[in-house]
Formats: structure tokens, sequence, C-alpha cells
């Protein structure tokens, strides 16, 4: 999330704020692209319900829309009818949501949601808001996305970035400047992109630049793919697949390529992971807070781990 520069005072995804040039348009210059591969996938996740821990698979169906299935639930707060996300919530990590019955085009699947003592319920019960809402500890609504909403997402700014402090991100705010939320994409739950890569490299240079201390394992930074790239590449290696194309597998394009911003999420406790600022302080030091990139599909179709990765550029 970014600030928006609408003047509306809200915190909004920068891809919303701005348009990139379409190809073949007269006002874009068409020049000669060179293909490379970048990779292989090495890891593929979908996340059903928002802020809550996901499925690790073998293949992803991918649409214009996203990963199909991902970020298909929310819990929303009544009070503040904020959606809830784990960048103020931490609990949510506690919680795991995945598909008992696949979901396809035009079919949602079913959903089930496990509880931290261990129940199983699913995200259709009509008393799963009541349930979630009491382990949680305050009134939540199970909901699915409104496509003529434009949401928004609660944070807490004092505790958003973790220990880094919203001014290093974002100079000349402050946590009692920032708002408490930021906007979603219209008609859906994703805070930035529809799709998130990380290059296995990117996660290898982050442990360097921390002597090893940590552990760096994906399940804490929530992309969809994973790209595993040659040990050695350019720390950051992502960065060179800004302003290109990349082609995952026979069909699926990957467009609209920017930075990813990072936040507290990449600190929580998880499963057998421990809390560990130390993640996201030194990802604010060294390459201004950003990890990994978010994206928009160009062109969808079905991935695969151990599909190549190309990049046209």
């Amino acid at each position: 999330f970014y600030p928006s520069d609408s003047g509306s005072g809200l915190f909004q995804p920068r891809w919303l704020l701005t348009q990139p040039a379409v190809r073949g348009h007269p006002e874009s210059r068409e020049v000669p692209m060179a293909t490379h591969q970048v990779g292989t996938v090495s890891e593929l996740w979908r996340f059903p319900v928002k802020s809550m821990l996901g499925e690790r698979l073998d293949a992803l169906e991918i649409t214009r829309a996203g990963v199909v299935g991902d970020r298909a639930y929310a819990l929303r707060e009544v009070v503040s009818h904020h959606v809830a996300s784990a960048k103020k919530f931490a609990s949510l990590f506690t919680f795991r949501s995945r598909y008992t019955t696949l979901p396809a085009p035009g079919r949602p699947g079913a959903v089930e949601i496990t509880l931290p003592d261990g129940r199983k319920i699913a995200a259709e019960d009509p008393n799963i808001s009541e349930i979630l809402s009491a382990a949680l500890g305050r009134k939540m609504q199970l909901e699915r996305p409104d496509k003529s909403e434009a949401a928004h997402a609660g944070i807490d700014p004092k505790t958003v970035f973790g220990d880094v402090g919203v001014e290093k991100v974002f100079p000349g705010l402050s946590a009692e400047t920032m708002p408490d939320h930021f906007g979603l994409a219209k008609g859906s739950f994703f805070d930035t992109a529809t799709m998130h890569l990380i290059a296995t490299s990117t996660l290898d240079h982050l442990r360097a630049l921390r002597n090893g201390e940590g552990n760096h394992d994906p399940r804490r930074f929530r992309a969809n793919i994973y790209v595993r790239t040659e040990p050695g590449s350019a720390a950051f290696v992502e960065d060179q697949w800004v302003g290109g194309v990349l082609q995952v597998g026979a069909n699926v394009r990957i467009a609209s390529i920017k930075p990813a911003l990072r936040c507290v999420m990449t600190t929580h406790p998880q499963e057998d992971l421990p809390r560990d600022l130390g993640i996201l302080r030194t990802i604010a030091m060294n390459h201004q807070a950003n990890l990994g990139v978010f994206a928009d599909i160009e062109a969808g179709g079905t991935v695969r781990v151990g599909d190549r990765v190309l990049l046209e550029k």
C-alpha cells in the first residue's frame, strides 16, 4: 500500500493510481524485447482467506483476476467496517484455510478453516462469524468480496512497520498522521495487486545480510509464486524484472511488475517460526522496505512447480 495522491487521504495501491502504457498504443514506443530464462517455479501458494495461513500446491490455475480461489474470503471488523488484516491482527496467523472442494472460474469451491484449537469449520457454516469472533475476541464477519465495493483494510500505524517506524518508510508521515486504513483493489480483498512473486536468491541474500541470523522461510512472505533463481544472482534480483513481462509455463504472462512494499506481517510468529522484527528492519535498511514484486496478470493459464520462468524486457 502507498499514500494516495488523490487528495482523499486514504491509502491506496499505487498501481491503482497510475496506468501503464498499453502496447501498441500510438503513444507507446515499440521496442524489441529480448527474452531469457530467469529461473523455475519452486513453490506455489494460495490463501483462501485473507491473512490466514494458506495452502502450498503443485499447480495453480490463474486468470486475469489472479490465482483462482485466492483471497476468496476475508474477515471484516463489525465496528469499524474495515477488512481485517494480519497487519493489525497478528493472531490471524493462528488460523489456516484450505479448499475441500476445488474452485474454478465461475465456481467458488468449498473452504475449510482450522481454528487455533484444532477445530475445523466450513466457511459457509451459518455460525462461522460468531465462532471466529469468539476465537479472536472481537466482533467479526466473514465475507466474500463485493464486486462493487472499494473496501478498506485496517492497520495500526504504530505497529504496521514493526520497529522501523512509519517515517522511515514514508518520509513526511508519522504514526500520528498516517491513516488507520488503506484502500483495497475494487471488488477484491487484494492489498496491492493480484500476483506476488519472490526469487529464492533474494531470500538467500536477506539471510546473508543478517549473517545467517533468523529463519527466512518463504512462508513469512506470502507470495503466490516463488522463483528458483541461481545462487549468487544479483541482490534483490526481482528489481531487474520491473518494466518487463514474465512468462511462466506455457501460457501465463505477468506484467505491470512493481516492487513489493513489506510490512510487519513478515515478522509475525506462525507455526514453528518465531517473531522476528529483524527481518523487516533489514529489508528497510537495505532495500527501502521492498522485497519481491507485485504484478498483474496479462494472460492466464496453469502454472506448475518446475515450470520455466522467462523474462521479456
